[in-house]
């Protein structure tokens, strides 16, 4: 496997690969920022690569920058973002021509996909390709590339063309990555094992709001600010790691706590009683993604207010775990959550209904077909 993503945190590489291995694979990863501390699951290893450094120099990090500073990080971002993915593969690769022979080579995003596809074609094996989001769709900071972005989609296109099996996250991309000519298009959703779930859910009515994730830019994360203030005495509570640069204004009883491992997660989720998912309505990638906190949610036998996006959308409304708002609109957020408290026990009964079709049980015999297809019975 190959992923230029932070492996020990990257939820759906790590459970693929353990998937893999508990099905009799042997799982070599090459990735980066392994911490020295991390263990791999059993039957999986890991190798870090490093990437090139980043625009800012080590150290403490300003909390305002001129506007010159940002104006240039603006204009060099696609060049620097370039730099650091081109600086992995190059080392990936001279790392991994000298290693053994195996399978299977599994590129995780387009940024390993050249790479991929380079070594598939020496050491003659499969390729899987794993798109975990709609790479050519995103909302990226810095500058506007459309030229590299065209080209771009079209070698995706080419090299993934060459792929065994794709595998993606929602039914969405899926169908724009078959329109773009590929045939073999398998939906892996980032779920989590139902055997996790350890309490059905909340036992009493909602105390306040829980966001989960990456706190940056893209998220929408104003919009839940913004709503906060008119959504008391409930809480709201911010869970996860600031993007570096990100200064989001909080309002007064918006609480912030830092990473929790997953477990932990559960129980902030189940102490509060609701999961926000909010997304920004900025790009195609958002329309059609299903973030992992979704369905986290649903492991933990919360009901979720979300983003009135088009994927998440279909995933709510056919399983009725929660309400949907606007992006953008903290009226309609505000609406949302009161919507969802009015029908709390409602909605928590429909997320313990859901929890076994949207979970980890059901995307992992997916994706142990697709290798069983790929490998044969015995591979």
């Amino acid at each position: 496997m190959l992923v230029q993503s932070p492996v020990a945190s990257d939820t759906r590489v790590i459970r693929e690969a353990t998937t893999l291995a508990a099905s009799g694979k042997n799982v070599h990863i090459v990735g980066r920022d392994v911490p020295d501390d991390f263990v791999p699951p059993a039957g999986v290893t890991v190798e870090s690569v490093p990437r090139a450094r980043g625009l800012r120099p080590e150290g403490e990090r300003p909390a305002h920058d001129s506007i010159p500073v940002r104006a240039a990080r603006w204009l060099l971002l696609p060049e620097h973002r370039a730099r650091v993915e081109n600086a992995w593969t190059k080392a990936a690769g001279t790392l991994l021509a000298a290693g053994s022979r195996p399978d299977v080579v599994h590129a995780h995003d387009f940024n390993t996909l050249e790479l991929a596809a380079e070594l598939t074609e020496m050491w003659k094996v499969p390729l899987v390709y794993d798109s975990h989001e709609l790479w050519f769709g995103r909302a990226l900071p810095g500058r506007p590339t459309p030229v590299r972005r065209r080209r771009g989609a079209k070698l995706e296109q080419r090299l993934a063309a060459d792929a065994r099996i794709v595998l993606t996250v929602s039914q969405g991309i899926a169908d724009r990555l078959r329109r773009g000519g590929l045939p073999d298009v398998r939906v892996v959703r980032n779920t989590f094992p139902i055997a996790d779930v350890t309490v059905a859910g909340p036992s009493g009515p909602p105390r306040g709001l829980v966001y989960a994730g990456r706190i940056g830019a893209g998220r929408d994360l104003e919009t839940v600010v913004e709503a906060s203030a008119r959504l008391a005495p409930l809480r709201t509570l911010l869970v996860g790691p600031v993007d570096a640069g990100f200064h989001l204004r909080l309002a007064d009883g918006v609480e912030v706590k830092p990473a929790l491992s997953l477990d932990q997660v559960d129980v902030v989720y189940r102490d509060l009683g609701v999961a926000v998912v909010p997304l920004a309505d900025r790009c195609d990638n958002h329309r059609l993604a299903l973030p992992n906190k979704l369905f986290h949610a649903v492991r933990a036998g919360v009901p979720v207010v979300a983003a009135d996006l088009p994927a998440i959308r279909d995933v709510v409304r056919d399983h009725r775990v929660g309400t949907l708002f606007r992006p953008g609109d903290a009226g309609s957020l505000v609406d949302a959550v009161r919507e969802l408290v009015s029908n709390y026990p409602e909605h928590v009964q429909a997320v313990r209904a859901a929890q076994r079709a949207l979970s980890w049980d059901v995307d992992s015999r997916v994706l142990i077909g697709a290798y069983r297809d790929l490998m044969g019975d015995n591979g």
